[in-house]
C-alpha cells in the first residue's frame, strides 16, 4: 500500500481543510516508546514540539533533538493549537486531562491511547462539554514504523478539528479519516487487530505443529507466508462480499466439508503433543453452523453465527 493510499478516507471524505501552517507548533503528552516516536516525527517534520512526561527524565533524549520540556501538563497543552495524548489507558488520560480543561478549551486533543469505541465516545463528550474539539486516533503501526510510509493511523470525531490538523498528523504516517463519531478510529483499530490476533493464533499453532517433529520454524517459515498471502488475498475481499450481500452458499469449501475434516486437525495436534485450546472454539462454532442448517454455506455464513 502506498503513502497515497494511506491518505484516503475510510467512510467519507472530509471536509476541505482549513490548515495550520506546516511548521505548526505540537504538543506531545506521554512519552512512552510510542509517545516518542511520535514527538521525533513532528521534530524531523519541522514542528516545534513541546512534551511533558510523568517522569521529567523521559524528555532528556527529546530535548536533545530540539523538543522543549515542560513542567506541566498545563504548560505543555498551552504552548500550542494542538495536543497529542499517547498514554497507557483511557482512564490514564482522563485522570491527566481533567484538572487541566481550562487549558484545553478552544484547542484540538488528539488522542491516540488504546481504548474500546465506548471509552473514545465518553472522553468526546467530556471534550465537547469544556468546548475542546477532539480527535481519537487510532495508531496502525510500532514506535519503529512511525514516519515511515507502512505507518499510518486512523481519526475519528471532530471533522473540522482533523482538517485542520491533518497536515501536522500527516508527519507521523498516512492519514485516515473513518467518521465523526469519535468510537469509530477504536473500532476499527480493534477490527485490525483481531484480524492479526487471528493470524498470530493460525501461525503459533502452525509452528508448534510442525515442530512436534524437530522441523525448524526457518525452514517451514517461506512455505507458510506464500500460502497465508495466497488465501488471505482471496479470502478477506471474497468473504466481504459474502457478508455484505448475505450470499454464503459456496462451490469451493462448504462449511459441511470444513466440519467433518476439522476433527482430524485436533487429532493430529493430539497426536502430535500440541495443545488444542486455539482451536478447539472453531470446531464448536462449525458444529453449530451445521445444526443451524447452514452446512451449504461457506465459511463467511461464521461471521453471521459471532453476533451476540
Amino acid at each position: 500500500m502506498t503513502p497515497e493510499d494511506h491518505a484516503k478516507p475510510v467512510t467519507n471524505p472530509v471536509a476541505t481543510p482549513v490548515t495550520t501552517p506546516l511548521s505548526a507548533p505540537v504538543s506531545v503528552l506521554g512519552l512512552g516508546l510510542m509517545g516518542t516516536a511520535l514527538a521525533a516525527a513532528f521534530l524531523k517534520a519541522g514542528h516545534p514540539t513541546t512534551v511533558w512526561n510523568r517522569t521529567p527524565s523521559k524528555t532528556g533524549p527529546l530535548t536533545a533533538q530540539g523538543a522543549t520540556p515542560a513542567g506541566t501538563p498545563a504548560e505543555a497543552i498551552t504552548a500550542g493549537p494542538l495536543t497529542v495524548v499517547c498514554l497507557t489507558t483511557y482512564d490514564d488520560v482522563s485522570e491527566l486531562l481533567r484538572p487541566h480543561t481550562t487549558a484545553l478549551t478552544g484547542r484540538t486533543l488528539v488522542n491516540v491511547t488504546n481504548g474500546t469505541p465506548v471509552q473514545a465516545r465518553k472522553l468526546a463528550s467530556w471534550a465537547e462539554e469544556h468546548g475542546i474539539a477532539y480527535v481519537d486516533g487510532g495508531i496502525m503501526a510500532v514506535p519503529q514504523m512511525i514516519a515511515t510510509p507502512a505507518a499510518y493511523v486512523l481519526y475519528s470525531g471532530d471533522e473540522q478539528a482533523y482538517a485542520t490538523h491533518r497536515a501536522a498528523l500527516a508527519a507521523l504516517g498516512g492519514t485516515r479519516w473513518t467518521g465523526t463519531d469519535p468510537g469509530l478510529a477504536p473500532l476499527y483499530d480493534l477490527s485490525l487487530l483481531t484480524g492479526m490476533y487471528g493470524m498470530i493464533a493460525g501461525v503459533t499453532q502452525a509452528y508448534a505443529l510442525i515442530r512436534s517433529e524437530g522441523i525448524a520454524a526457518r525452514e517451514f517459515a517461506p512455505l507458510l507466508s506464500d500460502w497465508l498471502t495466497a488465501m488471505t488475498s482471496s479470502l478477506v475481499p471474497g468473504t466481504a462480499e459474502a457478508v455484505d450481500t448475505a450470499r454464503h452458499l459456496t462451490d469451493v469449501s462448504s462449511l459441511a466439508v470444513n466440519q467433518a475434516a476439522f476433527p482430524g486437525l485436533l487429532h493430529t495436534f493430539a497426536d502430535q503433543g500440541v495443545r488444542t485450546e486455539l482451536f478447539e472454539p472453531m470446531r464448536t462454532l462449525l458444529d453449530r453452523a451445521i445444526a443451524e442448517g447452514h452446512a451449504a454455506d461457506g465459511l463467511s455464513r461464521l461471521v453471521e453465527l459471532l453476533k451476540a
